[in-house]
């Protein structure tokens, strides 16, 4: 529903003192000393922006963490720790509930399998997720919920004697149909991401599909999902008021890239689609093979590199040629930088997850969270673009630094062009916005979301700091 609104004394564009009306959702008119029926919205001489887009989330994974044990580096010290955590939930849970634990790394206790996790938590089903995103380990309890003994599905790995090792790989569309949980309200966290001036967001679940697509028509029909939504995923989506039909997601892993017939196979279904296509790139070697896809195939407007983990001086002339986009994640570097320093070869570090490099060479660079493997915070993504530190305080490739400027605007581009011309406050623009309490200088000097004083969605306020 859009809504009429009149937004007074924001600074646009650097000029204070600036009046908006919205009108329909739409802005009607800028100008100073504007007067009407609307509803007034002060903005006290904060900046007003377009609001942002995360161009690569994925939602029902990020709801579903609120309800999850944390287990990553960062919350759990060691494998007593992960023992005591997991131990103390079997002991406070109501009987036959699953436990679910998210964002586990091996620097905590080393590698899980079903053994290991049978001796933590051996009657209850228990889950762990890898932080990597693509591996479950599942328990014993687990894997008999599930039917993993009897099942036929290549996402099960199996030991020399074909039982079940409790390690489920890329194995989220098998695993959703087996297991007991109902799907996590979304209402909660759109709120939480409207706080952060966010009011359109890109799911790049691979495993989107028809029924994934319908609870997020519902949560639209319940008022639950006011962010404008772009859909990603692996083959055809409905077409649906509730979302933009995204790109086509091509995941891939350096053990199973496949082979260039497939990867044509993919990109010609894309094309029959009429669908741009995304490509999971987080290692060179996944890159290499994406850019020789692409350059046998061809490429078109839209099409993207996801994460673009590591992009050397040789690829990035090919990825500009090709007219890609890399969609990022900065935050990465601030969370998992010192583990990056104790596992990847210390010439390879300065590159990781570039910035300043890609728009030097003029390739469209769009920003995400990629949350829940990273905080779902926008200005945190922003801090870490223009600080490139550690955990530890360490900078990780000073080069790749960029200025506040920049930083925000690797979320203001188009759903269709992350990285291309920022939206703007203009006459005739949706009324999708985010007022700040401070003029846009200093509040990029320091990018915080506690400079975020509303949320506007479709010219409707969704958001108010208190």
């Amino acid at each position: 529903m859009s809504g009429d609104l009149l937004i007074r004394g924001a600074e646009v564009d650097g000029a204070p003192g600036q009046d908006v009306r919205v009108g329909g959702g739409v802005i009607t008119e800028i100008g100073s000393s504007l007067r009407g029926p609307e509803p007034v919205l002060q903005a006290g001489g904060g900046a007003l922006l377009p609001g942002l887009i995360d161009h690569h989330i994925h939602l029902l994974a990020l709801a579903a963490e609120r309800a999850s044990l944390r287990l990553g580096p960062a919350d759990v010290a060691g494998a007593g720790a992960l023992a005591a955590v997991l131990r103390d939930a079997d002991r406070v849970a109501p009987p036959g509930v699953w436990l679910r634990g998210v964002g586990y790394h091996e620097s905590v206790g080393g590698p899980l399998d079903r053994n290991v996790l049978d001796r933590l938590v051996p009657a209850r089903p228990l889950r762990i997720q890898h932080r990597s995103g693509g591996l479950w380990i599942l328990n014993g309890a687990a894997l008999a919920a599930v039917g993993a003994d009897e099942a036929v599905a290549d996402a099960v790995e199996r030991d020399t004697s074909g039982a079940p090792t409790g390690r489920i790989w890329r194995g989220d569309a098998w695993l959703r149909g087996r297991l007991p949980n109902a799907p996590p309200p979304l209402g909660p966290l759109m709120r939480r991401l409207a706080a952060f001036g966010v009011t359109g967001v890109t799911d790049a679940s691979v495993t989107n599909d028809a029924a994934q697509a319908q609870l997020f028509e519902a949560a639209r029909a319940a008022g639950d999902l006011q962010q404008r939504l772009m859909l990603m995923g692996g083959g055809a989506l409905p077409a649906s008021q509730a979302y933009r039909t995204g790109p086509v997601k091509i995941l891939l892993d350096d053990d199973g890239l496949g082979d260039l017939e497939a990867m044509a196979a993919t990109i010609a279904f894309a094309r029959a689609e009429r669908r741009p296509i995304a490509v999971h790139c987080v290692t060179a070697v996944q890159l290499a093979f994406t850019l020789a896809a692409f350059g046998t195939e061809g490429s078109r407007p839209g099409d993207r590199i996801e994460h673009g983990g590591m992009i050397d001086a040789a690829a990035a002339p090919e990825i500009a040629r090709l007219g890609l986009c890399v969609v990022t994640q900065p935050s990465f570097i601030a969370e998992r930088g010192d583990q990056y320093r104790a596992e990847i070869a210390p010439d390879d570090l300065p590159g990781l997850y570039p910035c300043a490099s890609l728009v030097r060479a003029a390739i469209p660079v769009g920003a995400s969270t990629d949350a829940p493997y990273a905080d779902p915070d926008p200005w945190a993504a922003m801090a870490a673009a223009t600080r490139r530190t550690t955990p530890s305080g360490v900078v990780l490739g000073d080069a790749e630094r960029v200025d506040g400027e920049t930083a925000l605007g690797l979320f203001l581009g188009t759903f269709e062009a992350p990285g291309g011309p920022p939206r703007r406050i203009a006459v005739g623009a949706p009324a999708d916005l985010c007022l700040l309490q401070t003029p846009r200088a200093p509040a990029l000097d320091a990018p915080s979301a506690a400079h975020v004083r509303a949320t506007i969605i479709d010219g409707v306020v969704v958001h108010e700091a208190n």
